[in-house]
């Protein structure tokens, strides 16, 4: 059994991480953090997990990485990078959760998250985690930057396109839609019931620190530096991330086409569930799971492909996949503890 420890055990991703690697049957859960409540067992915090787990929480050290496998960090963006180069002096694998090591240019990191990298020499060291692209450098990590939610929903829609060169690099328009629980477990106005029910908003237009890390991965994938034009949006439901992708095509392409080229390119893939051609992404089907459904339309009139994805931001978006990760890494076969159905309803 390897011994798995979880910084930040008490956000929501922290939870959602313990409640699949209980269930998990090549690991054993090691140590939990959570320096707010240090002390406190974790039922008293999360208490869905009473019975499940019986476990006191403590602060975060480099004893923890000493004595285990692997340690997830599900810390707020900007805290990772002041613990991983102590951590890392351990054997202990690494799985960042926030976007502290997605980003191959600290100067980017830098401009996006307002503060200067702390450790910028190790980006090149950090595999960005989303296995359908890089699964054989993730196999060989120490440190594995688990995608952001909005991201992964992105980047798996648009994929197929990009490398193939069918897509207009400059037009690519992304809007997305996200459950409440992205924003995280800390109270804030936005996102309190009266303010977020019965309602739908935009925000980050232009600047949400998503946008680079989806161009960085894109352009990897196109060969050349493309820029994206994405709008996420708060809606009133707990979990869920639903992204339609606009992209003019270079050349006309039919429905047939583009589903029998998005079917090819995720044929391998148990986590990405390519829709009959004309049925379309819903959050409904792919909750509680570590699925990315995948839909796609031509607008035959505009010469656009029309591609729709959905996974769950608290799954696929976040700690499933970095459990799929931890899979990797330790050599386990990564459907491990993850290969089940969605909850439906």
């Amino acid at each position: 059994m390897k011994k798995i420890s979880i910084a930040g055990a008490t956000g929501y991703t922290g939870i959602e991480l313990l409640r699949l690697l209980v269930k998990h049957p090549e690991v054993e859960i090691a140590a939990l953090t959570a320096e707010s409540h240090a002390g406190k067992n974790i039922a008293a915090v999360a208490p869905s997990l009473k019975g499940w787990v019986d476990q006191s929480l403590v602060k975060l050290s480099p004893q923890i990485a000493q004595e285990c496998d692997v340690l997830f960090l599900a810390l707020p963006h900007t805290t990772s990078m002041k613990h991983v180069p102590e951590l890392l002096q351990s054997d202990c694998k690494i799985i960042d959760l926030s976007a502290d090591y997605r980003l191959q240019d600290a100067g980017v990191y830098g401009d996006w998250y307002q503060t200067p990298h702390l450790n910028p020499e190790l980006l090149s060291q950090a595999v960005y985690g989303l296995p359908e692209l890089h699964r054989k450098a993730i196999k060989k990590a120490q440190l594995v930057a688990n995608p952001g939610c909005y991201p992964t929903g992105a980047i798996l829609a648009l994929a197929p396109l990009v490398q193939q060169d069918w897509a207009d690099s400059t037009s690519i328009i992304l809007d997305s839609k996200s459950g409440v629980s992205g924003a995280g477990r800390k109270l804030s106005q936005g996102t309190q019931f009266c303010e977020a029910n019965e309602s739908v908003a935009a925000y980050g237009l232009g600047d949400h620190r998503h946008t680079p890390e989806i161009e960085q991965e894109l352009s990897g994938l196109a060969g050349q530096q493309l820029t994206v034009t994405f709008s996420p949006h708060l809606m009133p439901m707990t979990r869920g991330l639903l992204t339609t992708a606009y992209v003019s095509l270079k050349n006309a392409i039919d429905l047939q086409t583009l589903h029998d080229h998005f079917a090819k390119f995720y044929k391998n893939e148990r986590f990405v569930r390519v829709l009959e051609a004309g049925q379309y992404a819903n959050t409904a089907h792919v909750a509680g799971s570590n699925f990315c459904d995948i839909g796609v339309q031509v607008d035959t009139r505009n010469q656009r492909a029309i591609v729709t994805s959905a996974i769950d931001n608290l799954m696929k978006g976040a700690s499933s996949q970095a459990i799929q990760n931890m899979n990797l890494m330790l050599g386990i076969d990564e459907t491990t503890g993850l290969d089940a159905p969605p909850l439906f309803p």
